[in-house]
């Protein structure tokens, strides 16, 4: 039996080649699910006249942001997939590549295996930026839905934000599916030659959405919340406000466009890691079970998920007592989260029929119950440190009693402890993965990481429906407050209560969703790590060099890349701070002087909205192009000038010191906006200072304001720079190898090299702290 050469080709069996060809059906299934429930969520109503202007304005603005971030990042795209050509042509094709091409011949060799990593490197960029371009579209349709189903029912409107979130969700599956199986399919054994360009291409995309992304978003909500809520004592959302629309723009643009993009390149790489580690076992044992389960695991995972997704609005719906009132939800997060129970069930149970019919070996259902297991821990693990209902915020809200100073130190001391437990949760799944394989080898466990990776975000149609659901959510919450602020019936007080409800969950679930990201981007890097020590011996080995086996610490340059690796995540972390700070000055001052304009308090006059959402817009182009040459220069430079195993370490102290700052910045800043809205839900009284407008609610606005762009912005973005860094590096190893250790001419040319790209890392050191022009007309 033969199936589109997968026998003959690549030696599959016939049930290899039915699973192969079953995935990619799969991929198309979850493509087509993904378009059933866009159609399930036109057809709800857009509400009243007064609701479709304010959701016009988010659609205009949001369109025009990423239409202008396109424009500014294909250039710098442009270079780098002629690079990506180019870089072939230097070092000898791995041998993976001239066993499966040796009829071409090496200049043969050499350009098939340039076209397959540039195509898909601009496959992977395309994918990333559809689910991001898609996702963000998908969003605003349904937020003002959202809000109209909400003078209906909770259950209603979290349907259509839910369903909404969980379309992304399945494009990611679906697109990130197909791409890896199709360029297994094509390229067999060498096809870690492509799939480095797949996952750079996907990596790079999402550090370009999550930067300019979150630096708009940021910008604006903290503008608006600084002025609005703490200077004029106005609501969140008050029309009055003229930061408001760039506000609701930046949800969308930064938490959907960018999250989305963000969780499908760490969906990409899982799948890159898993793939590349698989070979080196099938070269090493000629079974091809090592990289055929992983594909009919993300298969599974995709049908999981849509079982699960389709059960969130059901929860709600069980009766409250009997036989089946245990399956009752009370509320929206449990309703999310049993759905992902359902989903991690049933790929649990099929994962451990697979390991032991198919690949006889059950511990491969254990690390992919590790993986899945590991996804459900961050649930209750991070629901813990920002859920309204948890110890950890109610002690922030209490600390608001004595003003900003404390509650920001408390905020800190909630985001601190939960990085760590979040990281002795990695741990404990490594620690597990080494039991399992350590009697095989050093390379079993780390393809056993990458399995896991793989079972954590088997379920990412879930997981990128409780993120995306979060903007909606806010962005449907936001456009009830425009259009109804001067309604006070008691329907309307009842459709702002659950909007607010659904709204507090969303940022539980944001924060779940961040974990979950930053944990398998910490696993996918790990795994890549593995890759670029292998990569790395095996050039070693054709040059006739020493063979890298591991990189020693006690190394005085491997030492320097490592405390050089520590530090990176900072400088971004600084950076991407800075600029919405100064970006969110521009808005304070913009939104003050608008407040000025008679007749604008009184409701008489409409601001200038447009305005504001020019200044985040021109904020965040200004990073976008710096921050990603840093990330992708850095790693280049030190490896030329101090080796390939100093480039080990570097590698190494970025995995560490960004997991540990991401995680941090997520849980604080949801925290303290957790803390702020328990504050809003109080009755207001300014003499028991209860409630909006007391000086407790000042002082979580001030939190939250803090911890938003740490939350939204420089959080986020340590995921996706991760993955570049390591990806660049393992694009680069077999060029470093050869060049880093020349002498004579070539040690100058080198050298120069070097130097040049640290000039221009500089250069966008230097441009990213610059300050921003002030724009006169938008």
């Amino acid at each position: 039996m033969d199936i589109l050469w997968l026998g003959s080709r690549h030696g599959l069996n016939a049930f290899e080649q039915i699973a192969i060809v079953g995935v990619v059906i799969t991929a198309f299934i979850s493509l087509l699910y993904a378009w059933l429930l866009r159609g399930n969520v036109l057809k709800k109503d857009k509400g009243t006249q007064k609701m479709q202007e304010v959701w016009n304005a988010i659609r205009v603005g949001a369109d025009s942001y990423l239409n202008r971030q396109l424009k500014t990042i294909l250039p710098l795209i442009g270079v780098l997939t002629i690079a990506l050509f180019l870089s072939v042509y230097v070092v000898p094709p791995s041998l993976e590549a001239q066993e499966e091409f040796h009829a071409l011949g090496e200049n043969g060799i050499r350009l098939v295996i340039a076209i397959g990593r540039t195509i898909a490197f601009i496959m992977g960029a395309s994918f990333s930026l559809l689910v991001g371009q898609l996702g963000m579209r998908m969003a605003i349709q349904a937020n003002v839905r959202a809000a109209s189903a909400a003078r209906r029912s909770l259950n209603e409107s979290l349907t259509i934000a839910y369903y909404s979130g969980t379309i992304t969700g399945m494009l990611t599956d679906g697109l990130g599916l197909f791409g890896g199986t199709l360029i297994f399919t094509i390229f067999g054994k060498a096809a870690p030659d492509a799939l480095l360009g797949f996952g750079f291409g996907g990596t790079l995309l999402a550090l370009f959405m999550r930067v300019g992304g979150g630096i708009f978003t940021k910008a604006a909500d903290v503008g608006a919340d600084l002025v609005g809520k703490v200077e004029k004592d106005i609501p969140e959302d008050d029309p009055r406000n003229a930061a408001v629309v760039a506000d609701l723009v930046g949800d969308n643009v930064g938490d959907c466009a960018g999250m989305a993009a963000d969780i499908f390149e760490s969906y990409e790489v899982t799948i890159v890691s898993g793939l590349i580690l698989g070979l080196t076992l099938v070269a090493a044992t000629g079974d091809l079970k090592w990289i055929v389960y992983p594909l009919i695991i993300r298969a599974i995972g995709v049908i999981s998920s849509i079982l699960g997704t389709f059960t969130v609005p059901i929860w709600e719906n069980m009766p409250k007592k009997g036989l089946f009132g245990f399956l009752h939800a009370h509320d929206a997060e449990e309703a999310m989260f049993r759905s992902y129970e359902v989903s991690s069930v049933n790929t649990i149970l099929w994962a451990f029929l697979l390991a032991s019919m198919y690949a006889h070996d059950w511990r491969m259902g254990a690390l992919t119950t590790i993986g899945v297991g590991l996804a459900v821990a961050y649930n209750p693990l991070t629901s813990y440190f920002t859920s309204t209902k948890r110890n950890p915020v109610k002690e922030i809200v209490e600390s608001t009693k004595t003003g900003p100073a404390t509650t920001i130190l408390s905020g800190l001391s909630v985001g601190m402890e939960s990085t760590v437990w979040a990281l002795v949760a990695i741990v404990i799944s490594f620690v597990a993965a080494l039991l399992l394989y350590r009697n095989d080898g050093a390379v079993y466990v780390l393809y056993s990481v990458a399995m896991i990776g793989i079972g954590m975000l088997s379920h990412t149609g879930n997981n990128v429906a409780m993120d995306s659901y979060g903007p909606i959510s806010d962005n449907a919450n936001g456009i009830g407050e425009m259009a109804w602020h001067d309604m006070n019936d008691d329907d309307t007080k009842k459709a702002r209560q659950i909007m607010a409800d659904l709204d507090a969950v969303g940022n539980t679930t944001k924060a779940i969703t961040k974990g979950v990201a930053i944990a398998s981007a910490v696993i996918a890097a790990v795994s890549l790590f593995a890759s670029f020590i292998t990569d790395v011996g095996r050039v070693q080995t054709q040059l006739g060099m020493p063979v890298l086996e591991s990189i020693r610490v006690s190394d005085t340059a491997v030492f320097i890349g490592f405390l050089l690796g520590v530090a990176l995540p900072w400088l971004f972390w600084s950076l991407s701070i800075k600029a919405v700070s100064r970006a969110a000055s521009l808005i304070v001052l913009e939104v003050r002087r608008q407040f000025k304009i008679p007749g604008l308090m009184e409701g008489k006059v409409t601001p200038d909205y447009a305005r504001v959402v020019g200044i985040s817009t021109q904020a965040a182009q200004k990073e976008l192009i710096p921050l990603a040459l840093i990330s992708v220069l850095t790693p280049l430079a030190l490896g030329l000038v101090l080796g390939v195993e100093a480039l080990g370490g570097f590698l190494a102290g970025i995995i560490l010191s960004g997991q540990l700052l991401a995680v941090f910045m997520a849980n604080a800043g949801g925290a303290w906006d957790n803390a702020k809205k328990s504050i809003e839900d109080e009755p207001r009284d300014l003499v028991a200072n209860t409630g909006k407008g007391s000086e407790r609610h000042k002082a979580g606005v001030v939190g939250d304001t803090v911890g938003d762009p740490l939350k939204d912005t420089a959080g986020p973005a340590l995921n996706p720079m991760i993955k570049v860094v390591n990806l660049v590096s393992l694009l680069a190893a077999p060029i470093i190898v050869k060049y880093s250790g020349a002498s004579g001419v070539t040690q100058w040319v080198v050298w120069g090299i070097a130097l040049v790209m640290l000039v221009v890392v500089g250069w966008a050191i230097v441009r990213s702290k610059a300050k921003a022009k002030e724009i006169d007309e938008v």
